[in-house]
């Protein structure tokens, strides 16, 4: 799975009203379900819009079925959310690729379309989704709390907004890692010759996109420069200390991959999950490089169950919903809202990695031009 939000003008601002429902999912398929009361889930952009969330979920039970792709059970808590879906609904999620990346999603939505297999919902980077949403790839759709979405955090027409997000962390095996490190000066010393690792590519993952970024802030670089990020890992290849193998939770148990730069809810749901196994997985924020980001939702165009798509999307950004992301130890998007209103399951938010300050986001133009920078160049510097 895989990176993130615009922080742009271009973003602020909510549809409401009458404008909201003029949104149209452009060149939505014709004969896609509708509602008890006939209006098409594939043009809705609200789920008033089509009667209700009631009507949405009596159409959505009829298609039967959600196709998704990259979600892995472990990752942000998904294996809850599918399973409370499942249960509350009736309607078969059916998840191909679970450890696939941002760009295999957007890959599968441009050249299955119009096909009974296509994808109706993303979770993507969200550098990731605004690049699709230009492409015209996204049908615009409103969720019932999108208005306590921070603008800052969502497509100003509603073609995505962010669910839930993280810091960039290290995880570290304490058993086999004498000294974890606690920041990204500190993974230049020998003593982790070969151990460190990311979750994929930059190029393909936001996570380790997110990495790079970090690193670019901890050594002079900005949100308009990442280049001292590529530098930082083309030395880290250089000097032996960063492996070419993909953390995953096998590479971990396996021994292969003792520090894994990552997102936070992952790190610290790995520390759960390997308790049990005599695994000691240890959590830290670098002090030297923050770098927090998000995953957005969005629906295919051309879903082929479009009224599921819609409701896939209210059950993630209820209460339950962003609950279940908080108790998988990310961030959700709502998390201020629902503290506000009383609906936040305080317990599960105590137990988030701790990190001090307010967290700064890169704008849509400054990710284009990073995620540019690292498509140029970290095959030849990192990888290559």
């Amino acid at each position: 799975m895989t990176v993130f939000p615009p922080r742009t003008a271009v973003l602020t601002g909510v549809l409401t009203g009458a404008a909201a429902l003029a949104l149209s999912a452009c060149g939505a398929s014709s004969d896609a379900s509708n509602s008890p009361n006939g209006k098409s889930a594939a043009t809705a952009t609200t789920a008033e819009a089509v009667g209700g969330i009631g009507a949405l979920a009596k159409a959505a039970k009829k298609e039967g079925a959600l196709h998704a792709m990259a979600l892995p059970r472990d990752w942000a808590n998904y294996g809850a959310l599918i399973d409370g879906f499942e249960k509350k609904y009736g309607i078969k999620v059916k998840v191909e690729n679970p450890n696939g990346a941002s760009q295999d999603e957007i890959n599968a939505v441009t050249s299955r379309k119009g096909q009974d297999s296509a994808l109706d919902v993303l979770d993507l980077g969200s550098s990731f989704a605004q690049s699709a949403a230009q492409q015209g790839l996204f049908a615009p759709y409103m969720v019932a709390g999108f208005a306590d979405i921070p603008n800052t955090q969502k497509d100003s027409i509603a073609r995505w907004a962010n669910d839930y997000g993280g810091y960039i962390s290290f995880g570290c095996d304490a058993k086999r890692v004498q000294t974890c490190p606690t920041s990204f000066k500190d993974l230049l010393k020998p003593q982790y010759k070969g151990q460190v690792a990311l979750n994929g590519s930059p190029t393909k993952s936001g996570s380790a996109f997110g990495a790079v970024y970090a690193a670019a802030l901890a050594n002079g670089g900005s949100f308009d420069d990442i280049r001292p990020g590529l530098d930082f890992f083309a030395k880290l290849k250089k000097n032996g200390n960063f492996t070419a193998v993909e953390s995953t939770p096998a590479t971990i148990e396996k021994g292969e991959t003792p520090i894994s730069i990552d997102w936070d809810y992952l790190n610290a749901g790995y520390t759960d999950k390997f308790k049990s196994k005599g695994l000691d997985w240890t959590v830290v924020i670098p002090s030297d490089g923050k770098f927090s980001q998000y995953y957005s939702q969005a629906i295919n165009n051309y879903a082929p169950h479009p009224a599921a798509a819609r409701l896939w999307q209210e059950y993630l950004y209820s209460a339950e919903g962003q609950n279940l992301r908080l108790k998988g130890y990310a961030r959700p998007a709502l998390m201020t809202a629902m503290k506000k209103a009383g609906t936040l399951d305080k317990t599960a938010a105590a137990k988030l990695p701790k990190v001090s300050g307010t967290p700064s986001f890169p704008s849509e133009s400054q990710q284009t031009g990073a995620k540019d920078v690292i498509t140029q160049y970290w095959g030849d510097d990192v990888s290559g």
